[in-house]
């Protein structure tokens, strides 16, 4: 057996029997305390920030390919959307699925209460996964090819403001720039919807694509924009700047994430926070480390004494307490990951941490745990304990093995 590996094993069968006890079991502590943390913050800030840009992206498309206007109002232009437009569309490597919507701006009116929304028209290309997990009451509406339906999907918000419930209808007006008189269309609600993001819930209702085309005159083929959605997010940039290609230069091409800058703004701003929560508990944990190896050292010259006298090199030695500390890290780094996931786990089947949805887009904490990112955090934990640990190693060079035989 190693010479070096023989010792410190005998040396962690009585280890913590002195005065080092407690400092052993709080340098454990702290690596347990510190990973745990870690692993939830990464967790937590993951988990969150895919729940809240699947809910963005899943009420407005990865990418909304539109004509070039100058209006900012949520009044739009149509433009050719056609079999052969969607088709170059679908030839972009990484789109999903394409879908075809228009939209206009009218008013609800009830016996008592008027509300301003933004009506979406969406045909049967729709994808009505989104709304599917998102519906309260009733259901999602669907769509033929003879006639246009009057049938229209609601938010929570509007429904409670304007006292509607499923089976009811409503008429909404819509003022257009040739007609001095606003034009009314009556719809019957189908379904009432929630998805958590009241900027959204409060603004849209849905109905069928050809009420719009309709009231606009506008042709069969004509849309107010297209929504494509990627396979995958992290290919947005890439699939956008491909799309300026295959659709030509008289449209615009706007991302999800320049369309809503402030909410994924705000959800990179969560990236600085798990980093400086994983620094602090790094430091937090190497600082621990350094002083429980000084500990260590400092209780056991006169074996350090004995040893060096006995023939034994300073590399030794060092070798010895450096085993004792990497035993201490991992005895903490093995019960932070039970901790951290372990938590993480009994949130994602229990949700018992709750959060304001109106103001954080989700009802629980949301969570979400990769392998990837738990062989990180083990990774850098024990390279950054281990690395602070070197420098203090070396102070057993000084312990002069005379002096302490004679004085220990």
């Amino acid at each position: 057996m190693n010479f070096d590996f023989f010792i410190a094993k005998r040396y962690l069968k009585t280890n913590g029997a002195g005065f080092s006890k407690p400092i052993v079991r709080l340098a454990v502590f702290s690596v347990f305390l510190g990973l745990t943390a870690m692993i939830v913050s990464v967790a937590v800030v993951s988990g969150f920030k895919s729940k809240v840009r699947e809910k963005v992206t899943g009420f407005s498309a990865h990418i909304l390919i539109s004509p070039y206007d100058l209006n900012m109002s949520y009044k739009t232009m149509p433009f050719k959307a056609d079999s052969a437009f969607i088709s170059d569309i679908y030839l972009v490597k990484g789109v999903g699925h394409v879908q075809v919507v228009a939209g206009t701006t009218g008013i609800i009116k009830t016996e008592d209460e008027i509300e301003g929304v933004i009506l979406k028209g969406i045909g049967r290309d729709f994808d009505w996964t989104y709304f599917n997990d998102k519906m309260t009451d009733g259901n999602a509406f669907e769509l033929n090819d003879t006639i246009a339906s009057d049938a229209a999907l609601i938010s929570r918000t509007t429904a409670g403001r304007l006292n509607l419930k499923t089976g009811d209808t409503f008429r909404m007006y819509f003022i257009l720039n040739d007609e001095p008189v606003p034009r009314g269309r009556k719809f019957t609600i189908s379904g009432i919807f929630h998805t958590g993001l009241e900027d959204f819930d409060r603004l849209y209702v849905l109905c069928d694509i050809r009420q719009i085309r309709k009231l606009n005159n506008w042709k069969e083929d004509e849309a107010s924009a297209v929504e494509v959605f990627l396979s995958d997010f992290r290919d947005l940039d890439k699939v956008a700047a491909e799309m300026y290609q295959a659709t030509g230069r008289d449209t615009d091409i706007k991302t999800v994430k320049e369309l809503y800058p402030q909410i994924f703004d705000w959800l990179d701003l969560h990236d600085m926070n798990a980093i400086v929560i994983i620094v602090l508990m790094l430091c937090v944990s190497g600082i621990t480390m350094i002083s429980t190896l000084l500990v260590l050292i400092l209780e056991r010259t006169n074996m350090i004494g004995i040893l060096k006298a006995l023939g034994a090199e300073n590399r030794n030695i060092r070798n010895i307490m450096l085993l004792n500390a990497f035993y201490i890290i991992g005895k903490g780094m093995l019960w932070g990951n039970l901790a951290g996931a372990g938590l993480c786990y009994l949130q994602m089947t229990t949700g018992f941490l709750k959060l304001d949805q109106e103001s954080y887009y989700v009802a629980t904490v949301p969570v979400e745990m990769s392998f990837g990112n738990l062989f990180l955090l083990n990774l850098t934990t024990f390279i950054f304990c281990s690395f602070l640990l070197v420098l203090p190693s070396y102070i057993v060079a000084r312990i002069a093995p005379i002096k302490v035989i004679r004085f220990g």
